[in-house]
């Protein structure tokens, strides 16, 4: 990225809205709670999929299922990628409305890392000397963590290795953000509705059976916060310089982590501390090695992000 680049402020300000509604999500699942957090999935993707899908028709019509159809393989991957996004929806509901919203933010803390790893493994790329040292100072933080604490952080490694194996896919096909994210829900929409409707009728629903109407708009209105920020994000990385969008992207889990320690009262002990630390310099190590990178060549293509 030469020093003359302009940045377009629409672009910006959309990549910055996005990363915060993702970081302030803990807050609106918190308010979730007493419903089971598989419910709150279900609905999640039942009405992100009717408003991605509303996205898509208003902005390309029907051309976009068209598209899709044109490249059989590329559709059938995504089956793979509703699968593995699903799951990782359902853990991070789940840490929240379980008290483990800081181990959460450590998962996309580590992620890039994770990436790192997966691009070695998978596709066969190679580090250079700071990668390695990022690697390694996230992976002794990592087993710091899992030492003084007594357990592996498997939520926060759960939740990293689902999404970085959901965006090496991704990658791999190549799809506009919004239009695999519509495929997916069309592929997840009628088991989910199906689910709900059983649920309902068997009197284990939470929904319009008594909870309140406020629980209601919000099972619907998560639906929104599913859409809103990728399509925000979807916008950012067409206009805003992939560096500066690699900054950005840890304005969530700094969020996520300061919802849960400072508003939700989660413990942050010096021990778990340490090791954030440790992950924490590996990501400077790894920001800095990148933009330096930046400066020599094109940026890449960003990969999407969903919370």
């Amino acid at each position: 990225m030469s020093t003359g680049t302009r940045i377009d402020r629409a672009g910006l300000w959309g990549a910055v809205a996005s990363f915060v509604l993702w970081g302030l999500m803990p807050l609106y699942w918190h308010q979730l709670k007493v419903v089971p957090s598989l419910q709150i999935v279900l609905h999640r993707i039942v009405w992100s999929a009717l408003l991605v899908a509303l996205w898509l028709v208003v902005t390309q019509g029907g051309g976009w299922w068209r598209k899709v159809k044109a490249r059989p393989r590329a559709a059938a991957m995504l089956g793979v990628t509703s699968l593995l996004i699903t799951f990782n929806w359902g853990l991070y509901i789940w840490a929240v409305n379980a008290g483990h919203v800081i181990e959460g933010s450590l998962g996309y803390y580590i992620n890039p890392l994770v990436n790192v790893v997966l691009g070695v493994l998978v596709l066969r790329e190679r580090l250079n000397p700071a990668q390695w040292v990022a690697v390694a100072l996230a992976a002794a933080g990592v087993l710091w963590l899992t030492v003084a604490l007594g357990q592996l952080p498997w939520i926060a490694l759960g939740l990293a290795l689902s999404f970085a194996a959901y965006g090496l896919l991704r990658k791999v096909l190549a799809v506009d953000a919004v239009l695999g994210l519509g495929v997916e829900g069309a592929y997840l929409f009628l088991p989910a509705l199906a689910a709900l409707v059983w649920l309902e009728l068997s009197g284990q629903g939470h929904f319009t059976s008594g909870w309140g109407l406020g629980i209601d708009l919000l099972l619907v209105l998560g639906g929104a916060l599913t859409a809103l920020p990728l399509i925000g994000f979807a916008f950012a990385v067409r206009r805003v310089p992939y560096t500066i969008v690699g900054m950005l992207q840890y304005i969530s889990p700094t969020l996520q982590l300061l919802v849960g320690a400072l508003v939700l009262g989660e413990a942050f002990p010096r021990e778990r501390m340490l090791g954030f630390g440790l992950i924490w310099l590996g990501l400077a190590v790894f920001a800095v090695d990148g933009w330096r990178q930046s400066r020599h060549r094109a940026p890449a293509p960003a990969t999407p992000m969903e919370r």
